[in-house]
């Protein structure tokens, strides 16, 4: 007994004091757009406390001990979501994508994907849906497990690892078919490969399945749907049996008609979809991420300046974009950032006003409604009491000139201020 007291006292004595809580943070914008009814609210303030927001209204009493941050001529929004990226990519006129996939070492596409990270949160995005990791294998769990441990900067992640893709359909392609290729997706045939591989990469970290329901099988040759029917609702009821969402690459009509019988829960790009498909996408509120700025990019390698009348790729964007919006289809905002780069997210969002959102409605996209479509609406989203102090401010107005976006002045994630770029 007399030991015990002598080992408990010795504990006690050297124990040190829980940490303080952190100041309270009062911020001062000009305006607060709060992602709920589209409005910019002059004179709103927004308190901090922790990793949560506490108190949101206009001429807020400031705390003892507060950090009052004044943002004169700023408007304060949530942490803008990017619904649709690919850390472990860099833009193809800087390397092609089999290059990326075969030639780059893995540190070295982790080393990359760690400053993306750094430059997407800096940007304003403190959140980014990351569809695969184009032939990295897991390593976005790793990626993922750093920024939230703090060793590195970085969005709040929701990863799919790997990717999913039909035998043979996918690439790099065009070497000697006796000698295996390392892939940019896992490939399977069949349903029972295929719920193997969801559970695999479940059990790796994926927190959504990614899925290509088409691709083209050679190069040159126009897609084609490459999933059967049967393959993807067996992922989908593996996925949903764990409590994983579905995301499905789609861009001919026939392949998001079966993604949307097998009843995923969005489709990413969707640039040959018909009023049928997206009816019926609207009546099971799969949401569309369009990745326009995809299109544009890629149109824009290939030597376009951006001069009208746009190549045939970009207008099909366009006008699959203006069908879904028609139908009532969910918008995501998700430009497949990675073609282009990161840390120039925005650029999605400044097509999709050009083709015919209001900013309002593209701000709302990226905020509150990525936060929905990726089952985060408890957490993120919004400018709202309890939910995570993730902010950013912008100079201007966002509302009226989606230029703002462009002039950060200051981002918070998680209740802590993202120190500025050098």
């Amino acid at each position: 007994m007399r030991w015990l007291l002598i080992a408990a006292t010795l504990l006690l004595g050297g124990a040190t004091a829980p940490p303080a809580d952190p100041a309270p943070l009062l911020l001062r914008p000009a305006g607060v757009f709060d992602a709920v009814d589209g409005q910019v609210h002059p004179g709103w303030q927004v308190l901090v406390r922790g990793d949560r927001i506490a108190a949101v209204g206009p001429a807020l009493a400031v705390p003892a001990g507060a950090r009052v941050i004044d943002l004169a001529g700023a408007t304060l929004m949530p942490g803008m979501i990017e619904g649709h990226g690919h850390l472990f990519l860099h833009p193809y006129d800087e390397a092609t994508w089999d290059d990326q996939v075969l030639h780059e070492p893995l540190a070295l596409r982790t080393a990359r994907a760690v400053a993306n990270a750094r430059a997407t949160l800096r940007a304003g995005f403190t959140s980014e849906r990351d569809l695969g990791t184009e032939g990295a294998g897991y390593a976005d769990v790793g990626l993922k497990q750093a920024i939230d441990q703090g060793i590195v900067e970085g969005p709040r992640l929701s990863v799919a690892t790997r990717a999913i893709v039909a035998l043979g359909a996918y690439g790099p392609k065009g070497f000697e078919p006796g000698v295996t290729i390392p892939q940019g997706a896992e490939e399977v045939s069949g349903t029972e490969q295929m719920v193997a591989a969801v559970r695999r990469q479940i059990a790796a970290g994926a927190d959504w399945i990614k899925l290509y329901a088409d691709y083209r099988w050679r190069s040159g040759e126009d897609a084609r749907a490459t999933l059967s029917l049967a393959e993807m609702q067996a992922a989908v009821a593996a996925a949903h049996d764990a409590g994983r969402p579905v995301a499905v690459h789609a861009s001919t009509a026939e392949g998001m008609r079966r993604a949307v019988e097998a009843g995923v829960d969005t489709i990413e790009h969707g640039y040959g979809g018909t009023p049928a498909v997206f009816a019926a996408m609207a009546a099971k509120r799969i949401a569309l991420c369009p990745t326009l700025a995809a299109a544009d990019a890629s149109a824009r390698y290939r030597g376009w300046s951006g001069a009208e009348p746009a190549p045939p790729a970009v207008r099909a964007a366009r006008e699959s974009f203006r069908l879904a919006r028609a139908a009532g289809v969910p918008i995501c905002m998700g430009g497949d950032v990675g073609v282009y780069a990161h840390g120039d997210n925005a650029r999605e969002m400044v097509l999709m006003a050009a083709a015919g959102m209001t900013p309002a409605q593209v701000l709302i996209a990226a905020t509150s409604g990525n936060a929905r479509w990726m089952r985060q609406g408890d957490r993120l989203g919004a400018v709202k009491p309890g939910l995570l102090a993730d902010l950013v401010a912008v100079s201007g107005d966002p509302t009226r000139d989606l230029a703002a976006l462009g002039r950060v002045q200051l981002v918070i994630k998680n209740g802590s201020v993202v120190p500025r770029a050098d």
